[in-house]
């Protein structure tokens, strides 16, 4: 039987990679039932979570293998990974101490020493995810009597931090917070091997009820000589936020190009009914542009920032801040560039569908979603819910939702040039079975280096079709596969391509083999 296989003919050839690779690079597009590009995130949150602090670096290791298996299997291609939750490090740091998040005690080193970052970007692209590393800029404290270690960067230059309701933050008006904070930010992408860096919704912080910003001297010493006059404080707030973004912009590029970043704003950008030219959504809640300060709209049409993926936490029929209302306004205002939607476990999957009598909201969201052009696919707060399968969200992405792979949506703007196809693919006997083999193409260029492969598997009579993410039998790291023989009786063909690091997608080799 052996020597049948090995005789028989094994046609080698490329083949056109079809319109979808260039079909999704600006936006999501559907194909059928099950797109075969489509953010599919996670937030992976550490403040506040207590889980890590009592645990050895060998339990964390293994605690955080199995969440990211979890992912794996119900179809998650990109973590967002909350390294800096309050001016200090899930990961090795000159500029900032240790989480307390991490050790329950900030500045002290996780004994024996490891790098929780460095781990999990080694253990997502395993798995073919993304690693995207979450940062809150501004926030320092949770609380006004937090203890800090002593070499934390608030005792070195206290003129720079404010104190507002409960907490501690940088302060925003202040050009050496932005010079810090694009320290950070440098001091991760040059030293990780990040896919992404992130921010949520806190930048000005939320108001507080009958408290002022206390940014009164600085907007003295900074705004008349930046052209703002003293009735223009919002717009100079709006302003230092635009210069932080554009800042970390660049920083970020500057070392790699990419490197994508990326904002989940809060969910309401404006009320229409505080815009002049009625350009806001049909909502009335706190907003972005006047309460947070976060000009978002003006990131995407700058090109500041690679992706947005609003917090449209509400559910369908909310009175004030309708889920349908908002996506259809998202998506009709973000310049069509890249758009994700954030998607709350708990308000979905516990609020019933107001039209079919003891469904959840899921199927509803994730239809709306997908049914239009300009959204590229979904985030999911938290991973915690996830985990715990909150409201069968599991089940529901597993069986249906991400029931066939799919990979993360090209960012044009980035790079849209496809990696070489893979060279001298064959099958070949070895101890262990019938393996796929081929050889990569060694590109010095880290734009264009392959990074992962993708095999898809037609019967002989199929026509080849690289759209249908139903024929992908593996998405690997490795140049190999090891082929499902039974009695060699049956034929097949192969299509195996390369991806880049930005998910371009190379032409196929195909290969025709019995089984």
């Amino acid at each position: 039987m052996k020597h049948l296989i090995l005789s028989t003919l094994l046609c080698l050839v490329l083949i056109g990679s079809s319109c979808t690779h260039k079909l999704y690079q600006s936006a999501g597009v559907n194909y059928q039932n099950y797109p075969k590009r489509e953010f599919r995130g996670v937030w992976m949150h550490t403040v506040g979570n207590g889980v890590f602090r009592n645990q050895t670096p060998d339990e964390m290791r293994s605690y955080l293998r199995q969440q990211l298996d979890v992912y794996q299997q119900s179809g998650i291609n990109a973590i967002i990974f909350q390294v800096r939750p309050q001016a200090d490090a899930f990961y090795k740091s000159d500029l900032e101490p240790w989480s307390k998040y991490l050790t329950g005690k900030q500045g002290v080193a996780p004994s024996p020493e490891w790098d929780p970052l460095e781990f999990m970007v080694a253990e997502c692209h395993k798995r073919n995810m993304e690693l995207h590393a979450w940062l809150n800029p501004y926030r320092v404290a949770t609380t006004r009597n937090e203890t800090f270690s002593k070499d934390h960067i608030y005792y070195k230059h206290p003129e720079y931090f404010i104190k507002y309701g409960t907490q501690i933050y940088f302060q925003p008006g202040e050009p050496w917070s932005r010079s810090f904070i694009c320290e950070v930010v440098k001091d991760i992408v040059t030293r990780y091997d990040v896919d992404a860096i992130h921010m949520d919704d806190y930048f000005y912080p939320y108001p507080v009820a009958g408290e002022a910003f206390p940014d009164k001297e600085c907007f003295q010493n900074y705004g008349p000589g930046q052209g703002f006059s003293k009735d223009r404080l919002e717009d100079w707030r709006r302003n230092n936020v635009n210069l932080l973004i554009e800042q970390l912009s660049y920083a970020i590029k500057s070392v790699k190009p990419w490197v994508k970043f990326g904002i989940s704003p809060f969910g309401i950008y404006r009320n229409k009914k505080n815009t002049p030219d009625g350009s806001g959504s049909e909502t009335n809640g706190l907003t972005n542009y006047h309460d947070l300060y976060a000009d978002v709209l003006l990131w995407v049409q700058k090109g500041w920032i690679d992706y947005n993926i609003p917090q449209v936490y509400w559910e369908v029929g909310h009175a004030k801040a309708d889920y349908t209302t908002l996506v259809k306004w998202w998506a009709k205002n973000n310049e069509n560039k890249t758009l994700y939607i954030g998607q709350d476990i708990s308000r979905t999957t516990k609020v019933d569908d107001p039209v079919y009598d003891g469904m959840n909201q899921l199927t509803r969201k994730m239809n709306e979603v997908r049914k239009n052009d300009r959204i590229a696919g979904n985030c999911f707060w938290s991973g915690e819910m996830m985990q715990n399968n909150l409201g069968g969200i599991l089940d529901s992405l597993s069986n249906h939702y991400h029931r066939f792979p799919a990979f993360v949506p090209v960012i044009s703007e980035l790079d849209d040039k496809a990696p070489s196809a893979v060279k001298k693919l064959k099958a070949i006997w070895e101890k262990e079975g019938y393996i796929l083999q081929w050889k990569a193409d060694n590109q010095k260029n880290q734009m264009n280096r392959q990074t992962n492969y993708c095999v898809y598997r037609f019967k002989e009579d199929e026509k080849i079709d690289l759209d249908n993410p139903s024929k992908i039998v593996s998405v690997t790291t490795e140049n190999k596969y090891a082929l499902p023989f039974k009695d060699g009786k049956k034929k097949y063909k192969y299509v195996v391509t390369a991806f880049d690091r930005l998910h371009n997608e190379s032409k196929g080799v195909l290969i025709k083999v019995k089984l």
